[in-house]
C-alpha cells in the first residue's frame, strides 16, 4: 500500500476541533482537502501529520501552537482612536478589516474591542496560541 511522503499531492479529509472538543472546521461533509506534503500549503504540524500515513489511514493528533498559527503576539495587537476608521465603517466585535502599510503590505486585523474613543484590532490569526487537535483521513494519493 501506498505511503504519502514530501512531494505527493494528497486528498485528506479532517475534522479540527478545540481542546474542549468544539469543532473549528471540517472537510468531511464537503470536497477532501487537497495539497502537496512537504510544500508548506498547510500547517507544520498537519502536513508532519500526513508524512507516512497509508491511504485509508486515519490518524488523530494533537498541534501545539508553534506546529499551527504560532504563538499569540501581544505586539500585534493595537489600540487606535476611533477617528483613525473611515466614517463608513461601523465597527462591530469580530469585524476583520484590511489595513495597508505604506509599502502596500495588505495585513487582516480583527477588532477585538470596541471603547468609547477606541478600538482594539488583532493582527494575530484567529487560531494563533491556540492547541489544534485533527482527526485526519488520507482518503488518497494522486501524484508523486
Amino acid at each position: 500500500m501506498a505511503q504519502a511522503k514530501a512531494g505527493d499531492t494528497v486528498r485528506v479529509h479532517y475534522t479540527g476541533s478545540f481542546e474542549d472538543g468544539a469543532v473549528f472546521d471540517s472537510s468531511v461533509e464537503g470536497q477532501p482537502l487537497e495539497f502537496t506534503v512537504g510544500e508548506g500549503e498547510v500547517i507544520p504540524g498537519f502536513d508532519n501529520a500526513v508524512n507516512g500515513l497509508d491511504e485509508g489511514q486515519t490518524t488523530t493528533i494533537s498541534i501545539p501552537p508553534d506546529e499551527a498559527y504560532g504563538v499569540h503576539r501581544d505586539e500585534l495587537v493595537a489600540v487606535i482612536g476611533r477617528e483613525q476608521l473611515p466614517p463608513e465603517i461601523d465597527p462591530e466585535v469580530g469585524m476583520v478589516l484590511e489595513m495597508s502599510s505604506e509599502d502596500g503590505i495588505v495585513t487582516n486585523v480583527t477588532i477585538t474591542d470596541i471603547g468609547d474613543d477606541t478600538i482594539t484590532l488583532d493582527a494575530n490569526h484567529e487560531l494563533a496560541g491556540k492547541k489544534l487537535n485533527f482527526e485526519i483521513t488520507l482518503v488518497e494519493i494522486l501524484a508523486a
